[in-house]
């Protein structure tokens, strides 16, 4: 990968950059609550499911289609992928968390490197988007897409649970190969594959709605 292309990918998927991730907490927030998650190998184990059944798969499979659509430059293959990806949230807490950061991303990209394409999409097509447009490779690009989710997610257990710092690394690097093998999957599937089957985690986040005491957005 050429260092240009690898600094973008950096900095883009860098918690630092202004998507708004640290408000969302994807359920984890009401599976913490309902003590599903109580600590380090139940946020992994948590996480892992998700990569592999979860919006994550799905999200995954959009991420690749977009990815190649762009480069095609088929714009109609595109707004297709786009479109299936915006209808295929769970809730209305999962809705606004992928739009929100899609549309902050798409928009910070285009302000920051002039050329980009600035238009809302949901997250993950709007980071396939953008990374195809800088040329940068699909797999590597999905895999930090994939890591930046988990760790996300590990990010906010440690302030949700709470969990030590330590524990949260030791989570991030126990969530390597469920990443690994979410990005090689997903290279390989067919735009129909994209689903998920994730109940728990839909039916937790229409619970968080309406939970009492929340930190996160979703």
């Amino acid at each position: 990968m050429r260092t240009d292309a690898l600094l973008r990918l950096i900095a883009w998927l860098s918690p630092a950059f202004p998507v708004g991730a640290f408000a969302y907490s994807h359920g984890l927030e009401a599976a913490i609550e309902d003590k599903r998650v109580t600590g380090a190998a139940d946020l992994i184990a948590w996480i892992s499911d998700l990569l592999e059944y979860g919006p994550a798969r799905a999200d995954a499979v959009f991420f690749v289609h977009a990815w190649r659509a762009t480069l095609a430059e088929d714009t109609q293959a595109f707004a297709d992928i786009a479109q299936r990806a915006a209808a295929m949230r769970g809730t209305g807490e999962l809705a606004l968390e992928a739009t929100q950061q899609g549309t902050s991303f798409a928009s910070a990209v285009a302000k920051a490197w002039p050329g980009f394409d600035g238009d809302p999409q949901i997250y993950p097509v709007a980071v396939a988007r953008a990374a195809a447009q800088a040329g940068i490779p699909l797999p590597e690009a999905l895999g930090a897409y994939l890591h930046a989710f988990a760790a996300n997610m590990v990010s906010a257990a440690v302030r949700a649970i709470p969990l030590g710092q330590s524990d949260g690394l030791a989570a991030i690097s126990g969530l390597e190969d469920a990443i690994e093998a979410a990005r090689d999957a997903a290279l390989d599937r067919d735009l129909d594959d994209a689903g998920s089957a994730a109940s728990a985690l839909d039916i937790l986040s229409f619970r968080h709605e309406t939970q009492y005491t929340r930190l996160f957005r979703s």
